[in-house]
């Protein structure tokens, strides 16, 4: 009875180390019962030994502790819900950082969207684009995210969504855009007209110069504009880039298109000795009733065929339609800025966006903008 009420003390004194022990036990609770199982067993054998070889022992109080080590294993088998409160806080402070909580693993878990998000950024703005595209609004086109800051920045100057009402242009047309440079209006016609319609970038082709500098001109923009398409199938996946002989100059099949434009090109068409062949060329590419659409630097007045300022004479550019066999149908002031004075020694260059002038002119042109230009809409009788 002696020895049996000695190690029920023992154990006793042994409990509070066996519930330290307990914060280094396994953080499963099966593991943890087995181990405390175990102890129990370990603990009870040792320490009835000493009791039997020690008729006398000292009374319990004055015993050493036992010492509380990590390397000892729990003394109880009682379950956690049942030890001490302090041995069940230690434990759920170890479980804590044994254990990735819940909250971490849904924290985790909403990571993964998060990064699979950001590996298909591109593609679903790309496919976003496309959808805004498809049967959209010219407004809508003309407010395209797709569309160059530098370009849009222009707006207020070329008023893209006025013009191209004013010459009628609708989603499921053809239209034929000469010389489109880098693409500026391409940026709005391409989108347009992709579901129903056509765009025909008509270039110069590099081929038909006799000069290596203005083949190699012709090749960069025509290069450039191809990079610019095939960048963005989403807008301009139906665009078609035809190359033309500006000596003899065909721009598809004969009665092919329902509409032509050509913005700024004209002062250059005349000063070549080419423009008379051209308005020839979009002549014979229309279809019957088919339009015309011009915009151009206005001179005041007629000027010299070989005119370096830029500006052409609105009568001037009527009379080269009406010789090809067109019919002007309207005029529009959409495009006209008075404050132009039309008299700088560098032509219309010296205006924004070529600022061809000095750095401290630079508010002075800026307050005038870009140049004053005639809009003109000719139709081909039927």
């Amino acid at each position: 009875m002696e020895r049996q009420r000695l190690a029920r003390l023992l154990l006793a004194a042994l409990l509070p180390a066996g519930a330290c022990a307990a914060a280094h036990a396994q953080e499963t609770q099966a593991a943890t019962d087995a181990a405390a199982a175990k102890t129990v067993e370990q603990v009870a054998q040792p320490q009835a030994e000493p009791a039997a070889q020690n008729p006398a022992p000292a009374p319990v109080a004055a015993m050493p502790a036992a010492p509380a080590t990590a390397a000892q294993p729990p003394a109880a088998a009682t379950p956690a819900a049942e030890a001490p409160a302090a041995a069940k806080q230690t434990l759920e402070r170890t479980n804590e950082k044994t254990a990735q909580p819940p909250a971490e693993r849904a924290a985790a878990e909403r990571v993964e969207p998060a990064e699979a998000a950001k590996d298909t950024a591109k593609p679903a703005a790309r496919k976003a684009a496309a959808a805004a595209v498809a049967g959209g609004s010219l407004k809508s086109v003309v407010a395209g995210s797709w569309r160059d800051p530098a370009n849009v920045a222009r707006d207020g100057y070329r008023h893209p969504l006025e013009t191209l009402q004013f010459f009628g242009v609708r989603p499921d047309q053809t239209v034929v855009e000469i010389t489109p440079g880098s693409g500026w209006y391409s940026e709005i016609l391409a989108p347009y007209l992709r579901e129903k319609g056509r765009y025909v970038a008509a270039v110069v082709d590099p081929d038909s110069q006799t000069k290596d500098s203005s083949r190699a001109y012709f090749a960069k923009a025509k290069s450039g504009l191809e990079k610019k398409f095939a960048d963005a199938p989403a807008q301009y996946g139906g665009a078609v880039i035809a190359a033309y002989d500006p000596f003899k100059p065909a721009f598809g099949a004969p009665a092919s298109a329902d509409v032509v434009l050509t913005f700024r090109n004209v002062h250059n068409w005349r000063s070549a000795g080419q423009a008379e062949v051209m308005f020839k060329g979009f002549y014979d590419v229309l279809k019957p009733g088919g339009t015309l659409g011009v915009v151009e630097h206005r001179a005041k007045g007629d000027v010299p065929a070989d005119d370096k300022s830029g500006y052409v004479g609105q009568a001037q550019v009527i009379a080269l339609a009406e010789a090809a066999g067109f019919r002007l149908e309207g005029k529009s002031e959409v495009n006209a800025n008075p404050r132009d004075t039309k008299d700088y020694a560098k032509g219309v260059w010296t205006l924004p966006p070529s600022n061809q002038h000095e750095a401290a002119d630079a508010a002075k042109y800026k307050a005038i903008g870009e140049s004053d230009r005639m809009t003109l809409r000719f139709r081909k009788p039927r």
